[in-house]
């Protein structure tokens, strides 16, 4: 995977799951096993998404991320 394909899918990850958990909290009214089974899966692609992050933060710098250089 590139680092690009890596940055785009770690922010789908977190806003989709964010809004599918919303989502999900309203449908609850409506239908208990749709509702939480929105959440739940709204809940656990935000968290693959913050993981992403993560990986994404433990990986070196390349040349073409025209970001000023780290502190050593």
């Amino acid at each position: 995977m590139s680092i690009k394909a890596m940055e785009t899918w770690t922010w789908v990850l977190i806003y989709g799951g964010l809004l599918t958990l919303f989502v999900g909290l309203f449908a609850v009214r409506q239908s208990d096993a749709l509702g939480w089974a929105m959440v739940s899966g709204g809940a656990v692609a935000a968290a693959v998404g913050v993981v992403l992050i993560v990986l994404r933060s433990r990986l070196p710098e390349t040349e073409s991320q025209n970001m000023p250089p780290r502190k050593k």
